[in-house]
């Protein structure tokens, strides 16, 4: 479907120079002499290769139409991630780069959405937030005041997240996968 340049937004999949690109960061900007374009930089699927582009807000793109297939993280068996089908039960193997960052937050048995193009997994979305037990917290330093100040805990996947000093070993936190802030308690 096509859509103007202006309504380009970051996460979208687009088609472009006979390629599938997903977009990572867009910035708007009105000159002050000449016309309004879009800045956007955009990684290809299939490649890896990265690319900035500028596109007048008068310029049409073609949006890729993708397909979401509600899945279930099953078990990484060190090379690959194995996903179940929720309608026919299909198991599906994706290689790590199909994932990306996320794949550290990822849980057995958790529901994500497969993205499919024309038969072809190009990625996967996981849940905004989940859920993880503190395994190890640093001590509270004295004289830290509550409000500004964090310190390193480790959870349960390995991954160190910085927590207020209230939090201690045995708490379950909920994390922004996003970014793999703090989000509050479970």
């Amino acid at each position: 479907m096509k859509i103007n340049a202006n309504e380009i937004r970051p996460g979208n999949v687009l088609e472009h120079q006979n390629g599938l690109w997903q977009v990572h960061k867009v910035s708007h900007v009105k000159p002050g002499k000449g016309g309004a374009f879009a800045q956007v930089e955009m990684k290809n699927i299939q490649t890896g290769t990265k690319l900035n582009e500028r596109f007048r807000s008068e310029d049409k793109v073609e949006r890729a139409r993708l397909e979401q297939r509600p899945m279930q993280y099953l078990y990484d068996d060190g090379e690959a991630l194995t996903f179940m089908d929720n309608q026919n039960y299909e198991q599906l193997t994706l290689p790590y780069d199909v994932i990306g960052d996320g794949k550290v937050w990822l849980q057995e048995n958790m529901d994500v959405s497969i993205e499919m193009h024309e038969g072809s997994p190009i990625g996967v979305e996981i849940p905004k937030h989940v859920e993880m037990e503190v395994i190890e917290a640093d001590g509270v330093v004295k004289g830290q005041t509550a409000s500004s100040s964090y310190k390193p805990s480790k959870v349960e996947n390995g991954e160190t997240v910085m927590v207020p000093p209230f939090v201690e070993a045995g708490i379950r936190i909920t994390i922004n996968t996003a970014d793999g802030t703090y989000v509050g308690r479970a």
